[in-house]
């Protein structure tokens, strides 16, 4: 921890305060995501203009002057390490929000209200002769801003905080209460009715700090003569949208190459424009990873053939700023798309197969820009958040995919690749060669098909092994799921008699090779989804009767970099070939079942015997005493596990008995599941 950290956890005092100091690290870190926040919560009546710079205002004047105790909804999910403060940010921005919407938005006293002072003497943002609009959405965006429009402010505060903040309807029921909300049940069964579309929340037509800029009076000024102006108003326009980190930094540093960035609005001055200076950029020494406790991509050098490309690299982080029409931006759920707002650290610069290929990191995102290395073509611009990663999760980064291959840059700290077949766990790793950059050779990866779960009978994953330099024989596994950040995977034994609960592990043993054998194909499920990692966690081994053998019955829990996870319950019979897939019995799609704030589980199924008759067999986690099944089926075990002959289809009630007195039930089944 450096003394800055320790500086801001320190301001926090014992009796459950907030000091000014932490809440403003809390502002910085996250405004993109207040402002868009309160940009949905207005009245959509304001128009766009209005709405951009009351968001930025009411964001800007949410900042307490003095230390402030920590908000009852500080308990809800919320960004980043300074949870407590930036619960209290949300918390004043949603209540001066919904304060504006409760007054009328056409009356006189909007414009007095733009252009008076705020609260603590921070003068109001402020344009003229310009109209400021988010960038224009699609069919889905635009169907869904109108579905928006018909709601008040409270139902929009109560869908924003589900979308953007990916609240339980527990948490938003809590925040809004504490927000003001005289009636939050009723905001929140509104905001229902409008049906799915969270995900589009992220997209720039929500978004107040990525903005367009046109002209209003355009024709009278010029009448009147007003050039003058129209000139203070466009330096006013950059330093606002500076000021909220929508920088439009452009140009093309390579005039031999085709400009893939939007004009840009103004060149900027101060800290965002330093943001895209190539010779800003941070760069790490190249031996730091062995001197330090953190283990993530701050310990990354530059590399790549072209990282002193100071045109290249100057034309990526202008399209980063403003991608123009010839680029295709695309980003993980919940990773915000905006600029960066300080200069950022530069993990690699170079060409690779047909493309030249940049990356960045900031802090929260990994950032990956590729141009064609000749002729025409389209850029990419790829976002994905990596907030906690460490020495596994920053293990690697994906730096190029072509024809189903991908290649990897590997960390500085990794000594030894191999590849190795997850659906084949007795066969050994192979060499998996890299170049002096540490990027891989490519690696054959399922194909579209996996996510559909028809994998086919192959699974490629890295084995990585970090240098005995800062751990001793650490090795671990990751598999690439489309995002650029690959997925680590882990397993936890089963429970063993007398002993204390597992840990998850690597999943590189024997075992659990075997037990991942079986649930490979379930992984094509998570494409795309911006998943960390994910734990196989064998919760129980029970014999089968007739001397069935025993069964293994596992959970896979699937968590995201940005905090929602979902679990897979499964049973693998001991018939099953090595690398058949378990059946399926429960799935939960958003909550904490096989996390370590979910510890217990259960789970049932229909099996036939040898000899052909059939069985209900359930089996719960540790802490299960007694499982009972009803409706249809009458039968009671104690312990963890329960076999009982039933008719072939019994769809039986189970409900398990913890040792603390509690009651469980298994995971929903999935959807077509039997």
């Amino acid at each position: 921890m450096n003394s800055r950290s320790a500086a801001r956890d320190s301001a926090r005092d014992e009796h459950g305060t907030i000091a000014v100091e932490e809440a403003e690290a809390a502002l910085v870190e996250h405004y993109p995501r207040l402002v868009r926040l309160a940009y949905l919560a207005l009245p959509t009546g304001l128009g766009t203009h209005r709405r951009v710079l009351t968001a930025h205002r009411l964001v800007q004047r949410s900042l307490p002057r003095t230390t402030q105790p920590a908000p009852e909804t500080a308990g809800a999910r919320t960004a980043g390490a300074r949870g407590e403060a930036y619960a209290l940010l949300r918390l004043a921005v949603l209540r001066e929000a919904l304060a504006d919407g409760r007054r009328d938005g056409g009356s006189s006293d909007w414009r007095d209200r733009l252009r008076t002072t705020a609260a603590g003497g921070t003068a109001l943002p402020q344009v003229v002769g310009l109209r400021l609009h988010p960038q224009a959405g699609g069919s889905e965006e635009l169907a869904l801003e109108r579905a928006l429009a018909e709601l008040d402010p409270q139902a929009r505060a109560a869908y924003a905080l589900r979308g953007v903040e990916e609240l339980t309807e527990a948490e938003v029921l809590a925040v809004l209460k504490a927000a003001g909300v005289a009636e939050p049940r009723a905001a929140v069964r509104a905001a229902a009715g409008v049906g799915g579309g969270e995900h589009l929340l992220t997209a720039g037509e929500f978004d107040p700090c990525t903005l367009q800029v046109g002209p209003t009076d355009l024709l009278r000024r010029r009448q009147r003569g007003r050039a003058g102006l129209v000139t203070g108003a466009a330096v006013a326009a950059a330093v606002l949208l500076l000021s909220g980190w929508a920088v439009w930094g452009g140009g093309d540093g390579d005039r031999g190459s085709a400009s893939y960035a939007a004009p840009a609005s103004s060149a900027g001055t101060g800290d965002a424009a330093r943001a895209l200076d190539p010779a800003a950029l941070v760069r790490q020494d190249p031996e730091v990873w062995a001197a330090t406790s953190r283990m993530d991509f701050t310990a990354w050098p530059a590399r790549g053939g072209r990282k002193d490309d100071k045109a290249l690299l100057g034309r990526a982080l202008a399209v980063w700023a403003r991608p123009g029409a010839g680029v295709d931006v695309s980003a993980t759920p919940g990773t915000p798309r905006t600029a960066p707002a300080s200069p950022p650290q530069l993990l690699y610069a170079g060409d690779i197969d047909g493309a030249t290929v940049v990356i960045f990191y900031d802090g929260l995102r990994i950032v990956r820009y590729a141009q064609p290395r000749s002729g025409s073509g389209r850029a990419a611009l790829d976002f994905a958040q990596v907030q906690d990663a460490d020495v596994t999760t920053a293990g690697a980064v994906v730096v190029d995919r072509v024809d189903g291959n991908t290649r990897f840059l590997t960390a500085p700290w990794i000594a030894d690749a191999q590849t190795r077949d997850l659906m084949r766990p007795d066969v050994l790793g192979a060499p998996l060669h890299r170049d002096a950059d540490g990027v891989t050779d490519p690696v054959r990866m399922p194909g579209a098909g996996a996510a559909a779960g028809t994998c086919g009978d192959t699974w490629p994953v890295v084995q990585l092994t970090s240098s005995s330099r800062i751990v001793e024989s650490h090795t671990f596994l990751l598999t690439d799921l489309g995002d650029l950040s690959p997925v680590h995977l882990t397993y936890t034994p089963p429970p063993g008699k007398g002993a204390p609960a597992r840990q998850p592990r690597e999943a590189t043993g024997a075992q659990a090779l075997v037990s991942w054998a079986h649930d490979a194909c379930h992984l094509g499920e998570l494409r795309g989804q911006g998943v960390k990692a994910v734990n196989m966690w064998e919760f129980a081994r029970t014999p089968l009767p007739e001397g069935g053998g025993e069964a293994s019955w596992t959970c896979s829990r699937a968590d995201t970099w940005r905090g929602p996870g979902q679990a897979t319950v499964s049973f693998v019979p001991p018939s099953a070939g090595a690398a058949a897939p378990g059946t399926v019995t429960g799935q939960q799609t958003d909550g904490n079942a096989c996390s370590r704030f979910g510890r217990h589980v259960m789970a049932g199924v229909m099996w036939k015997s040898a000899a052909g008759h059939w069985y209900l067999v359930a089996a719960g986690s540790r802490d299960v005493t007694r499982i009972t099944a009803t409706a249809g089926l009458r039968a009671t075990a104690d312990g963890p596990y329960l076999t009982a002959r039933a008719p072939r289809g019994t769809r039986a009630t189970l409900t398990g008995r913890l040792t603390t007195g509690g009651t469980l039930t298994p995971l929903p089944a999935p959807r077509g599941g039997n």
